[in-house]
Parts: C-alpha cells; sequence; structure tokens
C-alpha cells in the first residue's frame, strides 16, 4: 500500500477509537491513538493474515501486550474487515464481545487476552518458541507499552527470547514517554530502552513510531536478522491526531465527553498532510 493509503487507513482506525470510546463512556484513548499506526501497518501491510480464515495456519500474529489499548486493535480488525466497524459500539458495555481488554475467545483475530501488563509479551515469546519447534514460519508481533517495561517479568521474557534465538519475534515499544500517573521518567524511568534490549542480546531499531517509510523499514530490518529477536522503539505522541489530546497523561484512561468527542472528530476529519514525510 502507499503511505497516503496507510494514513487513511489509520485515520480510520482513530475515528473508530474516538467513537467507541465515546460510546463506551470509559477507556483508554491516549495509548490507542499512539499505536494507531503501528497497528495499521501491521494489519494492513506486514502481516500475513486473512480475515475470512482469521485461523489459517501459518499466518503471522500479533498480542497486543499493553491490553488497554484494545479499541486500536478493535478498529484495526474492523477497517482490516474482520467483522462491522458499527459492532465495536458496544466496546465496554455488559455482554459484549468488546472488552475493555482484548478477549481472544470472544473476537475475530484477537490472539491472545491481554490486560494484565508484561504477561502479552511472555505470551509472544512462548508462540514464537512453539512456532520454531513446530516448523510454522508463522512470525510473531507484540506491542507493549513504555510504561509496561516497568514490569520485571519483561526483562525475563526478553532474556528468554535472547536465549531461545528467536528471530520470528518482533517487538515494538510505543515510547510516548506518559503513563497514567504522568511522565514515565517520575513515576520509574526506563531509559534507555535501547541500551537495556540490546544488553539483553536483541537487534534494536529506534523509529518515528508515525512514519509509515521506518516502520515498514523497521520491519524489514527485523525479517532479515537472523539468531535474535528484533525490538524496535517507536517515538509516539500519546494521543496523537487528537489535538487537546496529544502529549496529555490524563488522556491515558478516560472518554471523551460529546463536545470533546465533536472536537475529536473533526480533528481527524481531513486525512493526514502529505508533505509530512509519510507521518499520519
Amino acid at each position: 500500500m502507499t503511505n497516503k493509503e496507510l494514513q487513511e487507513k489509520a485515520r480510520q482506525v482513530r475515528v473508530l477509537i474516538i467513537q467507541a470510546l465515546h460510546a463506551a463512556g470509559s477507556g483508554h484513548p491516549g495509548g490507542s491513538l499512539s499505536a494507531a499506526d503501528i497497528v495499521t501497518e501491521l494489519y494492513f501491510e506486514e502481516m500475513n493474515i486473512d480475515p475470512a480464515d482469521p485461523k489459517k495456519k501459518g499466518r503471522d500474529k500479533f498480542i497486543l501486550s499493553k491490553g488497554h489499548a484494545g479499541p486500536a486493535q478493535y478498529a484495526a480488525l474492523a477497517v482490516r474487515g474482520n467483522y462491522p466497524a458499527e459492532d465495536m459500539m458496544s466496546l465496554r458495555k455488559l455482554g459484549s464481545a468488546f472488552q475493555g481488554h482484548p478477549n481472544m475467545h470472544y473476537v475475530p483475530g484477537i490472539e491472545m487476552s491481554t490486560g494484565s501488563l508484561g504477561q502479552g509479551f511472555s505470551a509472544a515469546g512462548g508462540m514464537a518458541l512453539a512456532n520454531k519447534l513446530d516448523g510454522d514460519p508463522g512470525r510473531i508481533y507484540t506491542l507493549l507499552g513504555d510504561g509496561e517495561i516497568q514490569e520485571g517479568l519483561v526483562w525475563e521474557a526478553a532474556m528468554s527470547a535472547s536465549h531461545y534465538k528467536l528471530d520470528n519475534l518482533v517487538a515494538v515499544v510505543d515510547h510516548n514517554g506518559l503513563q497514567i500517573d504522568g511522565k514515565n521518567d517520575d513515576v520509574m524511568t526506563v531509559m534507555p530502552i535501547a541500551e537495556k534490549f540490546a544488553a539483553f542480546g536483541w537487534h534494536v531499531v529506534t523509529i518515528n513510531g508515525h512514519d509509515f517509510d521506518e516502520i515498514r523499514a523497521a520491519f524489514a530490518e527485523a525479517r532479515a536478522c537472523k539468531g535474535r529477536p528484533t525490538a524496535v522503539i517507536a517515538e509516539t505522541v500519546k494521543g496523537k491526531g487528537v489535538s487537546f489530546m496529544e502529549n496529555q497523561a490524563g488522556w491515558h484512561g478516560k472518554a471523551p465527553n460529546d463536545e470533546q468527542t465533536a472536537q475529536a472528530l473533526e480533528d481527524l476529519r481531513q486525512p493526514a498532510d502529505e508533505e509530512k514525510g509519510g507521518q499520519a
């Protein structure tokens, strides 16, 4: 796909995120919006998947380790064609398949139920190892929040993936610098992220997480890397695309009201500026 086409898909993903969170009256917009471009690249260009056959053998798998950003994954799957977009409007409602965190038993295309921070990353490592043992060509992709990597089991999983030379595993860190209580550096610094993954034996790439050229190139580099897993450190903007949410920790976990939703949708009404070097 062209960058312009991907930008439009990402815009649609962001619109659905806002609409679903407004309908729910609760949820996590900031980290969902910051991850939208990465998730769009994965579902629309990078991964070998088929919406008509979400369980096909040999498919690639995406594990959203930062499960509170579930609206981004739900929206990408909807735009990709796994189910009607309007189904997402039941987000967080009693009895809805679209729970606050992804549940693999209810939504087609969800490969792992996540929400407890760090566990999705560990599960992704197990899936990558299983594929190696089974001779399955599918690659495993997982997305972590930067606040999430404060969890100790993240580094146990990182050590394990390196030990088993899981070159079919790609971990993307959504580094927007903010978490529910404020700046990462004020709560518990996670820096230097790239150097930490490298010390654990990972191949590391640092990119602008809103530039499709850079995202695409990072995944290509990961495929070419043999004998060790790849960590992509994606520098992003929390709340990306919505003017009053950008770089605001307060929008980590609350839904917009009617007036705010109208403003957010107006911000997202126009396609991304093509002059921004592939950024969305």
